[in-house]
């Protein structure tokens, strides 16, 4: 009887002892799946910050292509015959660099763009007075001068500047053979003259006119008087800097 009493008291410790087991196996089990569970749901949230961060770390992606520029220019500077000294006072434009002349090399370098003179295959003369009776004769028969060339690859071009100097309340026939010569559709065409006490006159009307009609031409036209061209490098940079450069 003792014996039995023994060996039922063992069985009841074994079972006791492997209950205890299960439990202890149950409650880690547990734990550890909830640890797993918590660790799962927060990595996403982890993931979102350094998603966050890198997007932020990212440049702003280009635009597209910077637009090619070209700056013609029609002066007298470049289409006059020099012959002997030149008074400074009386003809101030064809005494180099000249007024447009000076003018389109602040815009190049400001832009970076490609300079192009237009030039005439007959030169103007050096003296003002003749020169202005060419120009007259030339707007009465509303001519169209021959120019020595034309611009290579035009289409290359998305911006054009275009200088000039008011000649008889007008723009140089000389400048609307360049327009008529070469295409400008499409282009974004910005202005730039050097005037008398005429303005612009109807210089802005003409080349307007002249102009295809996508060309896209600036209201923002930049004109000063003659004698203060020289020194007006500040303004025409003011001015560059007001239409994008």
């Amino acid at each position: 009887m003792k014996k039995i009493m023994a060996v039922l008291l063992i069985l009841s410790l074994v079972f006791s002892l492997a209950a205890c087991g299960a439990s202890d196996e149950e409650t880690a089990s547990s734990s550890g799946t909830s640890q797993n569970e918590q660790s799962a749901i927060s990595e996403p949230a982890v993931s979102d910050e350094v998603s966050s961060g890198a997007e932020e770390s990212v440049p702003p992606q280009e635009s597209g292509q910077q637009s090619r520029v070209l700056v013609a220019y029609f002066s007298w500077a470049d289409n006059a015959v020099i012959e002997g000294a030149v008074d400074a006072v009386a003809s101030p434009s064809v005494v180099a660099p000249g007024n447009v002349q000076q003018l389109a090399g602040w815009v190049q370098e400001q832009t970076g763009g490609d300079l192009f003179s237009i030039q005439v295959t007959d030169p103007y003369p050096s003296d003002w007075d003749e020169c202005l009776a060419r120009a007259n004769e030339e707007r009465s028969r509303n001519a169209r001068p021959a120019l020595t060339e034309t611009v290579e690859s035009m289409s290359g071009y998305d911006v054009v500047f275009l200088g000039y100097p008011n000649w008889w309340y007008g723009a140089p026939m000389a400048l609307l053979s360049f327009i008529e010569q070469n295409d400008l559709s499409g282009k974004q065409i910005y202005l730039f003259c050097s005037h008398g006490t005429g303005g612009l006159a109807n210089s802005v009307d003409e080349i307007e006119s002249a102009l295809p009609e996508s060309a896209v031409l600036s209201e923002n036209v930049f004109d000063v008087y003659e004698e203060d061209a020289a020194s007006s490098e500040n303004d025409i940079l003011g001015w560059l800097e007001e239409v994008g450069y």
